[in-house]
């Protein structure tokens, strides 16, 4: 029995142990990344610590602006929290902009098409059809990885061409608004535009859809057996499909919903936002979702975080722009150091393991 409990002990020590050197190595790569950008800021001839300063200001420094952070949050977070279970299959999902793009499609010709008794059902219904858009241009690229082993990055680039060149034909042709001098679709009607939250805001339910599919993706990835297959097949299919998993069945279902949520990701920004369907109103989100999966190492509270810190960025870089003239463009500099980081997070964390045992080693020779 003393043995058991010696056991479980040393065990979660060692989880704990885990976390905080992976906490640890992520809080480094970001500081890294802020540092980097200071330097850059500082060559304009500004202040960086300043314009740091009031960038965050501009995210967090109002009420209006934490909505607006909020909102720009949303999508980011629902798109990113789909990519990080493909990622958890070990699929290299990059078609996460264009399953945004057809379940926006989607989901807008739903919302043109219907009419319902009751507001909520018919809302629902459209962010069902986002689902299933997104879900079918996740199939495409899972089907092939799974039958024939084809490169699911290839794929989901040129998928991502594919929808961006069917939304633009769309919009200047059958989804149209007529006599609109833009390429627009027509105005959905305001019984399914997601209702506001906040009163003054534009910060709408999305955002509560965004983390109830947060706490969705801890249960169905940690605590079902789908969830454990999807792991086990990222971690080793061979040995997954030795153990009895159905290794293609897995990576087919976590493409599929994988492009089912950046697709409710992209029906979401539609019905909360622009309330028609636009060229570009995507602006990168989905691209961004990739950066902020990888920072937040797929874990549920460090993509909310991630997705958090990305949001603040955009909406923070308008007033670093207007206060202290600093290009927006900087923003993308920022970003991209983060990605740069993120990738070299796993050399920090070797570095700070082999440090700690060291350190312990150094001790029990003492």
């Amino acid at each position: 029995m003393m043995k058991l409990f010696t056991n479980k002990k040393n065990k979660l020590e060692r989880s704990n142990n885990k976390g905080r050197i992976q906490a640890i190595s992520s809080f480094l790569a970001i500081m890294m990344a802020l540092l980097l950008s200071g330097l850059t800021i500082s060559i304009t001839g500004v202040n960086p610590f300043a314009a740091i300063k009031v960038l965050f200001s501009g995210a967090f420094g109002s009420p209006y602006a934490i909505s607006e952070t909020l909102l720009r949050t949303t999508p980011i977070l629902i798109a990113s929290i789909g990519l990080a279970i493909s990622f958890r299959c070990n699929l290299t999902s990059v078609g996460a902009e264009g399953q945004m793009i057809i379940g926006a499609i989607a989901a807008t010709l739903t919302g043109l098409k219907i009419s319902l008794a009751s507001p909520v059902l018919e809302i629902f219904v459209c962010i069902i059809a986002g689902f299933l858009g997104g879900a079918l241009f996740g199939f495409i690229p899972g089907y092939l990885k799974a039958k024939l082993g084809t490169s699911e990055i290839i794929i989901t680039i040129m998928l991502n061409y594919v929808a961006i060149d069917l939304l633009s034909y769309l919009l200047d042709g059958p989804m149209r608004e007529e006599g609109s001098f833009y390429p627009q679709s027509a105005l959905l009607d305001q019984s399914v535009w997601l209702p506001k939250i906040l009163a003054g805001t534009r910060l709408h339910v999305g955002f509560i859809i965004a983390i109830i599919f947060v706490i969705i993706y801890f249960f169905l990835i940690f605590r079902t057996p789908l969830g454990f297959k999807i792991r086990a097949v990222g971690l080793n299919s061979k040995a997954a499909e030795y153990a009895g998993v159905n290794v293609g069945k897995s990576i087919l279902t976590a493409m599929m919903l994988s492009g089912g949520l950046a697709g409710i990701a992209g029906a979401v920004e539609i019905f909360g936002v622009h309330h028609r369907l636009l060229n570009g109103f995507t602006s990168g989100v989905g691209f961004d979702a990739l950066a902020v999966a990888l920072l937040g190492k797929l874990n549920p509270f460090g993509v909310f975080i991630a997705s958090l810190f990305f949001a603040a960025l955009k909406v923070g870089s308008n007033t670093m722009q207007h206060v202290m003239q600093v290009p927006t463009s900087i923003v993308y500099v920022i970003q991209g150091l983060l990605i740069l980081f993120v990738f070299t997070d796993t050399l920090i964390k070797d570095k700070l393991i082999s440090f700690e045992k060291r350190i312990k080693k150094k001790q029990s020779g003492e």
